[in-house]
């Protein structure tokens, strides 16, 4: 069955679902956008995607033409309109048609909205049992006076290039650094290690995105009386950890075992990981 895209104010079918060549998106990466899983017909941590989404638009000034509440009901009756009782949707807002120049102003009222509900698997099963090998990109995170790492944005070329490394080296993910050397990022997810039974992760002022999962996991955290620390980290904190994951909304949590080939605790993911793991899944189909 073909599937109902939301465009503007309405469903469209995939085929219909069309943006001029001269949208800044198209042009420039312009525009904001958020990924939400769908977990038994329950669009999970709606308001708090909602809140980033419209305050990554309130950063770059890219005014949405519609309210939380119109925006909430567009993505619910695409959901619907697409079965996608455990998906993943991506909602994206894009500056709007302007010209070939880089007068964002010129498309103040031409925003659009689009709504995408389908299915999503980013690891393959057994990869959340034996865990993930990952390496060091050298392509460092976007610098934070260039573009605020809360911001959830278009512009995905950094993560694109260290993505690229991460293939050619033949493992699925990248570890990304800021200017300063420390940890940032993964290339689509938060970073998390565990040490000596404290759970350690990089602050967003060291260039992360704010993950809905990442406090999520925080809060589950904490809710079994686990230790949690914002912290910066360097590599050889991610080098030297008893457990190394990741957290985000297609990832959910998975576990790291490899990094530049140095095996993480025993190899396998770690018992606060599989705990956070399960504790993750009982939370987002409760």
């Amino acid at each position: 069955m073909a599937l109902k895209v939301w465009m503007y104010d309405k469903l469209v079918d995939e085929e219909d679902a069309k943006i001029s060549v001269f949208d800044h998106a198209l042009l420039y990466g312009d525009g904001v956008f958020e990924g939400i899983r769908v977990y038994n017909g329950k669009i999970f941590e709606f308001d708090a995607h909602l809140d980033r989404l419209y305050n990554s638009a309130k950063v770059i000034r890219l005014v949405i033409p519609m309210d939380k509440q119109t925006l909430a009901a567009a993505v619910t009756k695409t959901v619907e309109a697409n079965n996608a009782t455990d998906g993943y949707i991506r909602l994206i807002v894009t500056r709007g048609a302007g010209d070939l120049g880089l007068n964002a102003l010129i498309c103040e009222k031409a925003a659009i909205i689009i709504i995408i509900a389908d299915s999503i698997q980013l690891y393959p099963e057994q990869l959340y049992e034996t865990g993930l090998k990952v390496v060091s990109a050298a392509t460092i995170r976007n610098h934070p006076l260039s573009l605020p790492p809360q911001i959830k944005s278009l512009n995905y070329l950094n993560n694109i290039l260290a993505k690229i490394e991460a293939l050619d080296k033949d493992v699925s993910e990248a570890i990304m650094y800021n200017h300063e050397g420390y940890v940032a990022e993964a290339v689509a997810d938060n970073v998390f290690i565990v040490k000596n039974g404290v759970i350690y992760t990089p602050p967003t002022q060291a260039g992360s995105l704010p993950g809905i999962t990442r406090a999520l996991v925080i809060r589950l955290a904490k809710k079994e009386n686990l230790a949690v620390v914002e912290k910066n980290l360097t590599r050889f904190d991610l080098y030297v950890s008893d457990e190394f994951f990741l957290t985000g909304t297609a990832a959910e949590v998975i576990g790291i075992v490899d990094i530049d080939g140095r095996v993480i605790g025993d190899g396998k993911p770690g018992p606060i990981t599989r705990l956070l793991r399960k504790k993750f899944y009982e939370y987002a189909r409760s």
